[in-house]
């Protein structure tokens, strides 16, 4: 095994590494001086964003909804580094608009990148750890992953269930030592609500203008607007790597904590006022 292979704390893996979140996790772990496998549709992009004179940076083109491209990408990864400790799901875009306003070529592209490209990403890296019996699979979520809304209806359920496969990857891979966290960032100062992450969808149905409408509107008002720090999450993501048990879910920005508690005291109010009903589903006692 080569120097460059044993000499880094750290290997990681990001997908989504060019821009936005992905790059500020990347430019964090290798200023902690942690080696990244990071990943783009085009490596140049990696390399523009962060900077070629990286001795622990290896870039690489990779859509993720392509399987056999992620499988070569960590194939090229374990050559160079040896392993992967960490793997980063960071890969996705959003789409704005009402459920029905959505065509159903929307919303396959959007599940194709942000839950079938993080299972492929997944697969791939996963035989590795496996074999260590070591590392950590962070999915990225959203606040949208916990509570959805108006206008952001099908990319939420793309996080939803994110969060579903976190919950069961934790339970199956915890036996195998490796841990599993999903993260939710709340809005973060990034370019998520502009073109190049979020589409739109051209449908504009005038009965939904005062929700998905208002929401589309907001977007844009928001838009580099955002309270969440992006420099901060990224140097929460590395507390995260360095806790020796670190959390299932791991909720980041004041706005993801207030939103995850007003939808915990919805719940347990209206699970209150129809539990008589749900119990009455029940065999009766002794049946």
């Amino acid at each position: 095994m080569t120097t460059s292979q044993t000499s880094f704390k750290r290997v990681w893996m990001i997908t989504g590494a060019s821009r936005g979140l992905g790059a500020r996790i990347a430019a964090a772990a290798l200023a902690s001086g942690d080696a990244v496998v990071a990943t783009a549709r085009r490596a140049t992009a990696i390399t523009e964003a962060l900077g070629a004179d990286h001795a622990g940076l290896l870039a690489l083109t990779l859509d993720v909804t392509d399987e056999a491209q992620a499988r070569a990408a960590v194939d090229a990864a374990l050559q160079r580094f040896g392993r992967i400790d960490v793997l980063v799901n960071n890969a996705g875009f959003g789409l704005l608009g009402a459920v029905e306003e959505a065509s159903a070529d929307e919303v396959r592209r959007v599940y194709e990148t942000n839950v079938f490209g993080l299972l492929n990403v997944s697969r791939a890296v996963l035989p590795a750890m496996r074999a260590r019996r070591a590392g950590h699979v962070i999915n990225i979520s959203s606040l949208g992953g916990y509570r959805s809304a108006a206008g952001f209806g099908v990319y939420c359920s793309t996080k939803f269930a994110v969060e579903g496969l976190t919950e069961a990857l934790h339970a199956e891979l915890a036996p195998l030592g490796i841990h599993a966290t999903v993260v939710e960032p709340g809005y973060f100062r990034t370019e998520f609500l502009e073109g190049q992450s979020l589409t739109t969808s051209p449908t504009v149905l005038d009965d939904y203008a005062a929700t998905a409408g208002a929401v589309r509107q907001r977007a844009r008002q928001i838009s580099l607007n955002q309270p969440g720090d992006p420099e901060r999450l990224a140097q929460a993501l590395l507390t995260l790597v360095d806790a020796p048990q670190p959390p299932l879910r791991l909720p980041l920005g004041s706005d993801t904590l207030q939103a995850i508690a007003d939808k915990n005291a919805r719940v347990a109010q209206e699970t209150a006022q129809w539990q008589d009903l749900a119990r009455s589903t029940d065999f009766p006692a002794g049946t």
